[in-house]
């Protein structure tokens, strides 16, 4: 059996939003949003344990309520994947598969963790999987509509017929020469478009060579540091998820994001409440 270990990276200091894993988004804390995220994924599979790795003993505090174990690793550690990395290696043993889920990302659909346990679970020799989704012409208009106002919102992934990822980028990839005709035949349907969810599963031994290369050409371009890995030979596996039109994916990365997180739950909620009515 392997052993899978979830570590939920969580930092409070954020130059755009301090102390967002504690901010609360409709009275729970954005942490524990995500730690009930990955428990209940965990659930599903044998083998698999939650850790929180953070540098900041306030998190760390909050961690504890929470009755989730909480590794310390160093401020200086530069991103979340090393910060994965650091805090795997104090454990007693070393897992098989860690699966990085951001600690400011409680929207993440619970279908997508699972499925990339699944992946590793069916496959151990596989060396990273993340999750795409497939964007319908309305979210595809969005995601344009965004990219007017902040360029570097939301990365699209080119993906091979196998399911692996062949490159992602913060374009809109690819292109499409008859997307009028596309729209003209299925207007409320999906286009070629993936976009990438920002969630990664690394075999151990994978995640120590990633952490160890240096920035790469194309990474540092795009501001993409899964481009390091296709661009040394480092297979990504892509899980295909299937998202409803127009559901929040992002992360929750400044005020305005808080407040339409608050928007959506705060709609989802009148809707349960008139379909029991």
């Amino acid at each position: 059996m392997s052993n899978i270990a979830i570590i939920i990276p969580a930092r409070y200091s954020s130059t755009r939003f301090p102390g967002k894993p504690l901010v609360k988004i409709a009275g729970e804390t954005m942490l524990s949003r995500v730690v009930r995220l990955a428990r209940e994924a965990a659930h599903h599979f044998r083998g698999v344990e939650v850790y929180v790795t953070t540098d900041d003993s306030k998190i760390k505090d909050h961690a504890d309520h929470l009755g989730v174990t909480c590794l310390m690793t160093a401020p200086e550690v530069p991103s979340g994947s090393d910060r994965c990395l650091a805090a795997a290696k104090q454990l007693p043993v070393m897992p098989d598969f860690i699966l990085n889920l951001q600690g400011d990302a409680p929207f993440t659909p619970m279908d997508a963790v699972k499925a990339m346990l699944q992946s590793f679970t069916d496959n151990p020799d596989i060396e990273v999987v993340t999750p795409v989704h497939r964007l319908s012409w309305h979210d595809l208009d969005r995601l344009r509509a965004s990219k007017q106002s902040t360029p570097f919102s939301g990365t699209t992934a080119i993906v091979g017929p196998n399911g692996q990822a062949l490159w992602f980028s913060k374009n809109i990839l690819p292109g499409i020469r008859k997307e009028k005709e596309m729209r003209e035949e299925d207007p409320k349907g999906y286009s070629p478009v993936y976009q990438h969810m920002g969630l990664y599963g690394y075999r151990a031994d994978v995640l120590e060579r990633y952490c160890a290369l240096p920035q790469s050409t194309y990474e540092q371009l795009e501001g993409l540091e899964q481009l390091r890995l296709l661009e040394n030979g480092i297979s990504v596996q892509t899980v295909k998820i299937d998202v409803p039109v127009g559901q929040l994916q992002s992360g929750i990365d400044t005020l305005e994001d808080l407040t339409r997180a608050e928007a959506m739950l705060a709609a989802q909620d009148l809707m349960i409440a008139r379909s029991t009515t």
